[in-house]
């Protein structure tokens, strides 16, 4: 049974994603927060597997609550649910720990799928937010990009991925986003590392960092 607790402040929404998730026999909702703190407390108190998690909520929005519940418990799977797919807010509530992000118009259908999914340990992000997310990555300035290319002989897919290691992205995160297998995808962060000289992730994206802020 995966228990689930809901976070968001209006409650007729919260009571329709209760029913949809009560007709999945696998489910349990164990709890309903009414914003950002309410929503850390419960997670400590009732120790969900996974939170849904809106985004924009009063006193403590869900980015912010997804950190610290995270923090608190990083077994914990986060899922962001918004009407809101802004890509500030899509990265923010990734690269604080959430495993994945849906739209409210997605089907009953999908969102219990995305939540077995996360419960899995899959990272969850429709293609429209994968996009949204490799198109903000790809924002950077061709001074960036060249002081990668000059220091490392990175090739532009390495730069990509360089800046994302940089932002906090993990593996899958990653290949997701960008469309890669995850082996794909750990074949492109190895040869960064083969060509940063370095042992990890960790040292790597410290080189690169006082690279980029030299």
């Amino acid at each position: 049974m995966i228990k689930v607790l809901l976070a968001d402040d209006q409650a007729i929404l919260a009571d329709g994603l209760k029913s949809v998730l009560q007709s999945c026999p696998d489910i349990s909702v164990v709890g309903i927060a009414k914003d950002g703190f309410e929503a850390v407390k419960l997670a400590e108190e009732l120790k969900p597997d996974v939170v849904l998690m809106d985004i924009r909520m009063p006193n403590m929005n869900g980015v912010i609550a997804t950190k610290e519940i995270k923090r608190l418990d990083p077994d914990i799977k986060v899922l962001v649910l918004t009407t809101f797919d802004d890509s500030d807010y899509i990265l923010s509530a990734i690269n604080n720990g959430a495993s994945g992000y849906l739209l409210k118009d997605t089907s009953a259908a999908a969102l219990i799928g995305a939540i077995k999914n996360a419960y899995e340990g899959d990272t969850i992000l429709p293609a429209k937010i994968a996009r949204r997310i490799a198109d903000a990555a790809r924002l950077i300035t061709s001074d960036r990009e060249i002081k990668l290319k000059r220091a490392y002989g990175f090739s532009d897919r390495e730069v990509e991925i360089a800046l994302m290691l940089c932002e906090g992205f993990t593996n899958k995160q990653i290949a997701s986003a960008l469309k890669l297998t995850d082996g794909t995808s750990r074949n492109y962060i190895s040869a960064i590392y083969e060509k940063t000289q370095s042992d990890g992730r960790v040292a790597a994206v410290e080189k690169m960092k006082q690279l980029l802020n030299s």
